[in-house]
């Protein structure tokens, strides 16, 4: 049915062109980080030492790179030849998390807009000018062919001995760190906005909904120039993602702060609290082949949808790990 297939459609990353709801996952991780920094940071602002805060960031961010690798299989996997440094969400939170705490810690909201927009245009002058917006041409890809060589993702050796890429391996990280940068620097300032927004939430809720509709037009607007392509992170990518983070956190905030509808919300702090957990136990435990195992005689019945029950009941085991844990009060904190 036209309808069912046009929802498998949007349980599935674009692969190149376009943008679908599974493309959000990504953006709303990198988001959310942005917008706990001015919480987590505003007892650091002030203070004269940053010592042990700029000792707290870099110790965050060798962890995330080194989970990243861990997720990725590349440590557990103990081969050599399969070592990739950055190829990982956890790795691009780790990336964007360093720009923006840093960019926080010394600056206002006006800063902080003004490093967005540089680093925005620092990515779009070689992107535009030195290749084009294919897989293959692209400068991104020339950059982590160069900087990563044979640690980038997708490279192997070949029977000469050579290290060749992987041509269908499309996700490009080292200049994308700039843009990384740029939507944790949008979750930042949604943050700040919250977090000076108390007096009037109402207001607050509308500011951010309005963001949220500028970045959606502006990205829109961008792709005319420079397509949305998640696996480049563009800079149209980043603005569209950013706005429609911007809306759902208005969305929520609206409910949850304005009118205090919290009723069947509850779940939502059992992922939040254990994101980082909920993220590792879903890449590197596969739990879809105990619901395969438990469940295979739906498969006749189902069809095309029994990968969709796969994925959904992975997460149902997911979420009851989750539960427990929250209930046992372990929370995995970095």
């Amino acid at each position: 049915m036209p309808c069912l297939d046009g929802l498998l459609r949007q349980l599935d990353h674009e692969p190149w062109i376009g943008f679908r709801f599974w493309d959000l996952v990504m953006p709303l991780f990198l988001f959310m980080t942005g917008a706990a920094l001015p919480f987590s940071l505003r007892k650091y602002a002030q203070a004269p030492d940053k010592g042990a805060v700029y000792r707290r960031i870099v110790r965050r961010v060798v962890v995330l790179f080194v989970l990243g690798m861990v997720v990725q299989g590349n440590l557990l996997g103990l081969d050599p030849d399969r070592i990739y440094l950055y190829s990982n969400t956890l790795q691009a939170i780790a990336a964007g998390y360093l720009i923006a705490a840093l960019t926080l810690l010394h600056g206002s909201v006006r800063t902080q807009l003004a490093v967005a927009a540089l680093l925005l245009a620092v990515y779009w002058v070689p992107m535009t000018f030195c290749g084009d917006f294919t897989p293959e041409g692209n400068f991104a890809e020339r950059v982590d062919r160069w900087v990563l060589g044979r640690f980038r993702d997708g490279a192997w050796r070949g029977d000469d001995g050579a290290w060749h890429f992987d041509p269908g391996y499309t996700y490009t990280w080292i200049w994308s760190s700039l843009t990384f940068g740029v939507t944790v620097l949008l979750g930042s300032l949604a943050g700040g906005m919250m977090m000076r927004g108390d007096a009037d939430r109402r207001r607050t809720a509308f500011k951010l909904a309005a963001a949220g509709v500028a970045l959606v037009a502006a990205g829109w607007l961008w792709s005319l120039q420079m397509p949305v392509i998640k696996r480049l992170w563009t800079c149209s990518m980043t603005l569209l993602s950013g706005g429609y983070c911007f809306l759902l956190m208005a969305l929520f905030y609206y409910a949850v702060d304005c009118r205090g509808w919290t009723r069947g919300l509850a779940w939502l702090k059992i992922y939040g609290m254990n994101s980082i957990a909920a993220y590792l136990l879903g890449e590197c435990v596969n739990f879809r082949c105990v619901v395969a195992s438990l469940s295979y005689g739906l498969e006749r019945y189902l069809g095309d949808f029994y990968a969709v029950w796969l994925t959904a009941g992975n997460y149902l085991v997911v979420f009851a790990l989750l539960g427990w844990m929250y209930r046992q009060r372990i929370f995995l904190k970095i």
